[in-house]
């Protein structure tokens, strides 16, 4: 098997495209030359040459419609076909006597761009026999004037240089970009590699945690649960009630979380329009926080849906845990449609001391001890789990004015748009199957 390249039809297609010219500038200079310098070149022969390097060039744009990549001995059979039908015409317009003779350089320039050395070592040696050739046989200029050959050599070296001049920036210049995008995209590719492999050594390690508490999580319900009943009948214990019922609501809500992972484990994909998810999201997470002054900003757009709903419920949740943890007093959600329409935004927004400038830039990148006693593990998470999706989180300040509090701006891709009357339909019909 042959190694396949990354940008092999970028490659193949340049080469065709540079084909296409080297055939048009052929044609171009066999008319001049017969008509304003008086060269008689054996045409039928030159002619079948180009014919058939335009048949083959034909062949390869329908090998680059196929948009399959193709292997290096493939480009190396191209640039073979290219030096040998440069060869041909040589032989048949004066061997190294023409001043085109050095069009080799700018051939081998390309292959060193595309192919490994081995091949180009073949094809430097096969340019190298085709050029000794030439110079012991070849089919001699028939010149009107022989006397102006040295001024027709002259020009034609011009014409030469320039052509390989732009030859060679063009398709070099070219084939460095390609070659500069693909080790960026590597680069990503292998940054967004080692992030989820740190997420899935987080989820791993959470899963764990979940699967470890579920015993003493049982345990304290049994006896919030028993404390609540004695409660009833010890008058010292009786003062307690509320807070015995608020420990048995927080356990719930612990249950909960459990139960919502093991489905997650086990379930597909969950898709759900905002304005129906939202509101019951909302609802959960102040049971969560009930000390917390939180508010719903605004009425999401109706029909709007996205994808995961639980992938978004826990990255929202981060980001509201940690408005919470910041400032008690002042925790705000908005949700809204993007600028960019194909986006929906969720705002965050808190009235804290604001992120320290040391650590905005590692934040989301990797697990960060922060100002108020965190580790940073759930933004890196959330950052994590939005680039999953599609998305992205921004940390900024708030007031421009007054660097004081965070604001957080999840922003994730449509995933489509209903009707109201589809979506009253859908959750009319979710309705209904509960109900059954």
């Amino acid at each position: 098997m042959h190694r396949i390249t990354t940008t092999g039809r970028v490659n193949l297609g340049h080469l065709f495209w540079l084909r296409s010219l080297a055939i048009i500038g052929q044609l171009v200079t066999i008319a001049c030359v017969q008509i304003f310098f008086g060269v008689h070149l054996p045409l039928p022969a030159m002619l079948l040459v180009i014919g058939l390097e335009a048949a083959f060039n034909a062949m390869t744009w329908l090998r680059v419609l196929r948009q399959r990549p193709e292997s290096n001995l493939e480009l190396f059979g191209q640039l073979w076909v290219d030096l040998g039908s440069l060869s041909a015409l040589l032989f048949l317009s004066g061997g190294t006597t023409n001043p085109f003779v050095s069009l080799y350089l700018p051939s081998l320039a390309i292959a060193a761009a595309v192919l490994p050395w081995q091949y180009m070592v073949w094809l430097a040696a096969f340019a190298v026999a085709c050029y000794a050739v030439l110079g012991s046989e070849s089919v001699p200029l028939n010149l009107d004037n022989p006397a102006n050959l040295f001024d027709y050599y002259r020009a034609g070296m011009y014409v030469n240089f320039m052509v390989s001049v732009g030859l060679i920036a063009w398709f070099v210049a070219r084939m460095s970009g390609a070659l500069r995008q693909r080790d960026a995209a590597l680069g990503y590719a292998q940054q967004r590699l080692l992030r989820d492999e740190r997420a899935v050594a987080l989820g791993v390690q959470a899963a764990t945690v979940a699967h470890e508490i579920g015993t003493p999580l049982s345990t304290i319900a049994m006896l919030a649960e028993e404390l609540r009943d004695a409660a009833r009948s010890d008058r010292n214990l009786a003062a307690y009630a509320a807070d015995f019922d608020l420990l048995e609501q927080q356990m719930g809500l612990c249950k909960s979380a459990l139960a919502r992972l093991r489905i997650r484990a086990s379930t597909e994909v969950m898709r759900e329009t905002v304005d129906e998810w939202l509101e019951s999201f909302a609802e959960q997470w102040r049971l969560r926080h009930p000390h917390v002054k939180f508010e719903l900003i605004g009425t999401p757009p109706d029909g709007v849906v996205l994808d995961d709903t639980v992938a978004v419920s826990q990255i929202l949740t981060i980001l509201l845990d940690n408005a919470a943890r910041a400032s008690r007093d002042h925790v705000t959600l908005a949700a809204r449609i993007s600028a960019q329409t194909d986006f929906f935004e969720f705002e965050v927004c808190d009235a804290g001391p604001g992120i320290p400038p040391s650590l905005r830039s590692t934040l989301g990148s990797m697990p960060v001890d922060s100002t108020q006693g965190g580790h940073g593990v759930g933004l890196y998470l959330a950052f994590s789990a939005a680039a999953r999706l599609h998305g992205s989180i921004e940390l900024t300040d708030v007031s421009d004015i007054l660097p004081r509090g965070t604001r957080a701006l999840l922003r994730l891709p449509i995933a489509a748009r209903e009707s109201s009357g589809a979506a009253t339909s859908g959750a009319a019909s979710s309705n209904t199957e509960k109900q059954a």
